[in-house]
């Protein structure tokens, strides 16, 4: 019997949360690994359930030796005030760390940041891994152990501090009671421990700004027999209990005592919480490649002494504790001066959008033959009367999320692979309804209206070419790159790309341009070829020249379809999915061109170069 779904609001009213989600950050931290490994240590992060009220959370681990890594994996996952979607039984990847090298006590930096909602159970899992390669295959690397818990369970803790045994074996939760069922060691053995995770949660602040900050040190202590220190430095932000969460490492600057570290910038939250007078610890040592880093000394401070800028009251001592319990001359192991310091507000995708930024949508899509004839029910474009093909479902998934940020509501619809009455000639950018002058559509439902008159006057044909698309739509944003315009084309194919070298080239054009590119591909094909597209892991190149940024996603629609037949629930998968990278690359596009949100909407205007797409 499926539990009757709450309306969110209303359960947020109840638990108290009027006003905004609370936000909460993961910042993993290693203590006492079980010896016996050898390697570095990466962690793997994920959610299970709906995240949307934030918090901080902290994972420390305490375990095997090692270079380690984490992951916190999850079953399932929703968005906004959509009802959470049912388990797969698959974990849903959140993060990694970053790896540590040979480390009993690993601390890593990297910290994520979770939505977290009272009203709903919230299933984690973290899993710790022995990293022997630089492969992000899992089964590559040694698995060190795991624990379950819920972000409830953290957050409820004493100190929002939970300690859980890692174990090791693949644990799934009991179908019954929704608790994790005992664990199976490698060796038969039943919930073999190997260590201890220690997860901490701390409440965000609204706080956005982001400062960027520059420091050198003066006669740093020696610590190298040959040559000598290789200086770091450790910034660690306090805790309301008094404990200490790493925050930032600088780079190592090799043989020197008197380093200039490169400048940094770390959100303010993340450095006090927002608190301006809370204390931040500063730890210098002297790199080893065995991970063996030596102590040189620490020192401490606020954000409100940093903010004063480079001045006598942030030039500081570095001192070393038990060299001074030992020393009776001993006045410092060096110092430390802040050469720079500046401060910026973060802005975010609602900033833009909230400043008039339009969000200019296109689709493309796919009229080859390999999709079958249209008029046999085999054919991905066969029109059902009774419900919408895959192509329908992926434009009408899309387009009617990204219609919200369009003013007029009219898009460009394209189709590409089909011979064009009356001559028989092939074209791979000819508009849907017919008109070259104006191939705009009104609405999502006026793109199906002109998609499905267009299957019943071309022919399809071949080949599968992206390129031609992709640079229509790039020309019109060349034109408007003040950020008033943002473009998003939307590729449906079912196939295997024919003109990869072109594409490539046109992608990376593109990626200097206020665009992104989502590829839906249909049908059963491999589409493995289309990864390569999708930057997530490796930055796409052409001629030997790197994009600019990562502004393609690619998803395999099979991947999202409901097996009860839910297309509504299909569609919200897919949608969640494929858009959930658009606001980070608009972000990203604005940053890097030094474009600012406008304080105030600018009066409406008919979008005239979006007419002529």
């Amino acid at each position: 019997m499926q539990p009757k779904l709450r309306n969110r609001s209303a359960s947020r009213q109840e638990s108290g949360h009027l006003g905004g989600a609370m936000r909460v950050t993961l910042s993993p931290v290693v203590v006492l690994l079980h010896k016996g490994l050898v390697g570095p240590m990466a962690a793997w992060i994920s959610p299970a359930g709906v995240l949307s009220d934030h918090y901080t959370l902290s994972e420390c681990y305490t375990g095997s030796n090692g270079d380690v890594g984490s992951q916190l994996n999850g079953l399932s996952s929703a968005v906004g005030d959509q009802p959470p979607l049912p388990s797969t039984g698959a974990p849903i990847t959140f993060g990694r760390t970053e790896v540590i090298d040979n480390s009993l006590n690993p601390d890593f930096v990297r910290k994520f940041i979770l939505d977290y909602f009272f009203e709903e159970k919230q299933n984690l899992r973290f899993d710790l891994y022995d990293v022997d390669s630089k492969s992000p295959d899992l089964s590559k690397h040694d698995f060190l152990g795991q624990c379950f818990c819920t972000l409830g369970e953290i957050v409820g803790s004493p100190g929002s501090h939970l300690e859980k045994s890692l174990t090791i074996g693949h644990n799934a939760l009991n179908s019954r009671t929704g608790k994790p069922a005992p664990a199976m060691s490698n060796g038969g053995i039943h919930s073999k421990k190997c260590g201890i995770i220690i997860i901490s949660a701390e409440e965000l602040g609204n706080c956005r700004d982001v400062t960027t900050m520059q420091f050198c040190g003066n006669k740093l202590d020696k610590k190298d027999f040959f040559g000598k220190s290789d200086p770091f430095m450790v910034f660690y932000r306090s805790n309301e209990d008094g404990t200490f969460t790493i925050c930032h490492k600088t780079e190592v600057v090799k043989n020197t005592l008197s380093p200039v570290w490169q400048q940094f910038s770390i959100p303010v939250r993340g450095l006090c919480n927002g608190d301006y007078d809370r204390t931040i610890k500063v730890e210098i040592y002297d790199w080893d490649r065995d991970g063996s880093h030596d102590f040189i000394g620490e020192f401490s401070t606020t954000y409100r002494e940093l903010s004063k800028g480079q001045s006598q009251f942030n030039v500081y001592e570095v001192i070393n504790p038990r060299k001074k319990m030992k020393k009776k001359k001993y006045v410092n192991s060096g110092t430390v001066t802040l050469l720079s310091f500046s401060v910026e507000s973060e802005h975010t995708f609602l900033d833009y959008i909230k400043g008039g930024t339009q969000i200019n949508f296109t689709v493309a899509i796919d009229f080859t033959a390999s999709n079958g004839n249209p008029s046999q029910s085999t054919s991905l474009h066969y029109m059902n009367p009774y419900q919408l093909n895959a192509y329908a479902l992926a434009l009408k998934a899309v387009g009617e999320i990204i219609q919200d940020y369009d003013s007029d509501k009219r898009f460009p619809g394209l189709g590409f692979g089909a011979k064009l009455p009356p001559d028989g000639r092939v074209s791979h950018e000819f508009p849907l309804n017919g008109s070259v002058e104006n191939p705009q559509c009104n609405g999502i439902e006026g793109i199906l209206e002109a998609y499905h008159k267009s299957l019943k006057s071309v022919q399809l044909y071949g080949p599968t070419n992206f390129a031609p698309v992709v640079n229509r739509v790039a020309r019109f944003a060349t034109a408007v790159q003040d950020g008033s315009q943002y473009f998003v084309l939307l590729i449906i194919t079912d196939g295997v790309i024919s003109d990869m070298s072109q594409t490539k080239e046109a992608i990376v054009n593109a990626a200097k341009l206020p665009m992104s590119i989502i590829i839906v591909g249909v049908g059963q094909a491999e589409f493995d070829a289309m990864v390569e597209l999708d930057g997530d892991d490796i930055r796409i190149s052409s001629r030997g020249k790197l994009a600019e940024r990562d502004i393609v996603q690619f998803v395999p629609f099979r991947d999202y379809v409901d097996r009860t037949g839910n297309h509504v629930l299909s569609m919200a998968r897919l949608a969640k999915d494929v858009l959930a990278e658009i606001p980070d690359q608009l972000i990203s596009y604005m940053k890097g061109r030094g474009i600012k949100p406008s304080t105030a909407p600018p009066p409406y205007t008919p979008a005239g170069l979006q007419s002529q797409i």
